[in-house]
């Protein structure tokens, strides 16, 4: 990836197509070292998240690599047991702190429904929500967004929202499509981030997608990283193995006909899903 390639947000800020997720990679060397690796192989689209408890390395790989701030895409989100206005407001400004940052890129709220707010999750939203504004109007933040929410989430945060939500990060894959909230998205303009995009271990069995990568000369893993992008999602892989992360931007060099798109559609199913963000027991 010689060129930054990116997505124009509904607010009219830019995102890069392809970001480096953090998660699972624990706080000090391991996590950073990998977002090291992650800017030095082109990445320039982080995401973590205040429950990943690694937002610090990944703040000290951003200084250290000494890449300006302006060239960097970098997000957080707010974990279950901060929503409501005020609560939202102070984990804003700790995980700018911890991260060293003057702002965020972008800011999310990280599920819908968590159980602490099961019977107020609408109330609870709305105030978050509501600080984020603030934070956007403070500078402190460049743009909102949600993660794991369905479409009733969103109709219920709409019926507040001055800014409306331009991401909703989901568990997205050839063998979770999520075809309702992806097609609620586009009619509305919401870019959809894909998290988990290459599902879990077993999507690395199936026989088709090792087809389509020998016919590429590729892996598995950009065979289906590809499929997302030309899905027109924003695909987060994640590894701590500098040779992986490498490889999973190396996505720019090949595209997939019809015929693999279908056959990879075709996959709905079989390697893992999504969790029902209203039974989480988080």
């Amino acid at each position: 990836m010689t060129e930054q390639t990116y997505y124009t947000l509904k607010d009219g800020n830019k995102i890069p197509v392809i970001g480096f997720g953090t998660w699972q990679a624990e706080n000090g060397d391991i996590a950073k070292q990998a977002v090291k690796s992650a800017l030095e192989s082109g990445y320039r689209h982080i995401d973590t998240a205040m429950i990943y408890g690694n937002e610090t390395s990944v703040g000290e790989a951003i200084k250290e690599s000494g890449i300006p701030r302006d060239e960097l895409f970098v997000t957080t989100k707010l974990w279950n047991h901060d929503h409501s206005y005020d609560k939202a407001k102070q984990a804003i400004n700790e995980s700018l702190e911890r991260l060293g940052l003057d702002y965020l890129d972008l800011y999310l709220i990280h599920w819908p429904n968590p159980i602490d707010y099961r019977d107020n999750w609408k109330e609870a939203n709305a105030g978050s929500w509501k600080a984020m504004e603030e934070a956007v109007d403070e500078g402190k933040i460049k743009s909102i967004g949600v993660s794991n929410f369905l479409i009733h989430h969103l109709k219920a945060l709409e019926e507040t929202a001055v800014i409306q939500p331009v991401i909703n990060q989901i568990y997205l894959n050839p063998s979770d499509q999520q075809h309702e909230i992806v097609d609620y998205c586009r009619n509305n303009g919401i870019i959809l981030e894909a998290y988990s995009p290459l599902g879990t271990g077993d999507i690395f069995k199936l026989k088709e997608l090792e087809r389509i990568a020998d016919t590429h000369n590729k892996t598995v893993a950009q065979v289906v990283l590809r499929w997302s992008l030309q899905k027109g999602f924003l695909p987060l892989p994640k590894s701590v193995t500098p040779s992986r992360i490498k490889e999973n931007i190396e996505l720019f060099d090949f595209e997939l006909s019809e015929f693999d798109m279908g056959l990879i559609d075709a996959l709905q199913g079989k390697a893992g899903s999504a969790r029902n963000p209203d039974e989480v027991t988080f």
